[in-house]
């Protein structure tokens, strides 16, 4: 899926060595992105979009009988076979990784991914695709209070502002206001705030693993190894018989092919050429859109109160945006993988 991952100078020279063998550079050289601003812009709006199907992929696989890990399962595996054959195929040095790499993409693998793509499957199927992925955006707000309390990030008075509006807009989207209809999803809503907290883990992962392994090999072992843990938990029966039943292969290709690696990919091109503060506004159409295809495909709409909250949380989104002049005084690069 996506996320805002904030790489620090270590993880920021690894991924440009990773870039320069890409281009012919040398390691040392600074590597030019071949991608114009305009397309850089279009990339990452394509990613967006991409990523905002997700929830109409996996409300499709579930109608086909398909079990929420079972989809959850199947997306990690073909992405990360989809990287590993490319990475084989292309640069086959990228998947060489450290001892000290394992234990890292290990716990990548098992929480910021398979822990976050299940909790985010069940938030969609009980909670709509425009609710989830609203509350998904909470991710920010969460990655701050992990960086403050875990990383030794400062804690400013935008980032408690971003925390408030976050708070008071994930209680309209949950409709607090209506007691009878909390009560009624109150799992679903948590479940969809817990969406946004692993989520967030899942950047603070990719935080930490770029400093031992270069980001796409991180990618495709933490997609297998996400893809082993929940086939552990998925009975294998129900899946089989569901893949040999009503699923549609061309559901499981839009899933690996869509939100999974293209979307992954769009965005990791276009990042290139478009400053990361604005590529991660730019991403911020995702719940839009997802709310857009949730009300025309499956008949999905928000309440006036539930819109207004994910302003908010979208304007504490805005607010926790990467800043140019702090991103390069603190020697940082943003990337989305």
């Amino acid at each position: 899926m996506r996320g805002l991952v904030i790489m620090d100078k270590a993880a920021r020279l690894a991924y440009n060595r990773g870039m320069a063998e890409a281009s012919g550079n040398h390691p040392g050289e600074t590597v030019v992105a071949p991608v114009s601003a305009g397309r850089g812009y279009a990339l990452v709006l394509l990613a967006a979009v991409l990523w905002a199907t997700l929830g109409i992929i996996y409300t499709a696989l579930a109608t086909a009988g398909l079990p929420p890990l079972g989809a959850a399962a199947l997306r990690a595996g073909s992405g990360g076979l989809i990287l590993l054959a490319g990475l084989l195929l292309l640069r086959p040095g990228w998947l060489r990784i450290s001892r000290n790499a394992v234990i890292v993409i290990l716990l990548y693998g098992s929480v910021g991914i398979a822990f976050f793509y299940a909790v985010y499957i069940n938030a969609i199927l009980m909670t709509g695709v425009a609710v989830a992925a609203v509350l998904l955006y909470t991710a920010p707000a969460w990655v701050a209070l992990i960086a403050w309390r875990f990383l030794g990030e400062s804690l400013t008075r935008s980032h408690g502002l971003a925390l408030l509006l976050t708070l008071l807009g994930s209680a309209l989207v949950a409709q607090i206001y209506q007691p009878a209809v909390l009560r009624l999803n109150v799992a679903g809503i948590a479940l969809g705030l817990l969406s946004g907290f692993t989520y967030g883990l899942w950047s603070v992962f990719n935080k930490v693993g770029a400093r031992y392994a270069n980001p796409w090999a991180l990618q495709c072992y933490g997609l297998l190894t996400g893809c082993a843990v929940l086939l552990l938990l998925q009975p294998l029966a129900p899946l089989v018989a569901a893949l040999r039943g009503g699923v549609h292969p061309g559901w499981l290709l839009a899933l690996a092919l869509g939100p999974t690696i293209g979307a992954s990919v769009a965005y990791a091109t276009g990042v290139r050429s478009v400053p990361v503060s604005v590529a991660s506004l730019i991403a911020t159409v995702e719940p839009v859109v997802a709310a857009v295809l949730a009300f025309v495909v499956l008949h999905q709409r928000l309440e006036a109160g539930q819109m207004a909250g994910g302003a908010l949380i979208l304007l504490a989104v805005w607010l926790l945006r990467p800043r140019a002049d702090k991103t390069l005084a603190n020697n940082k690069e943003t990337i989305r993988l």
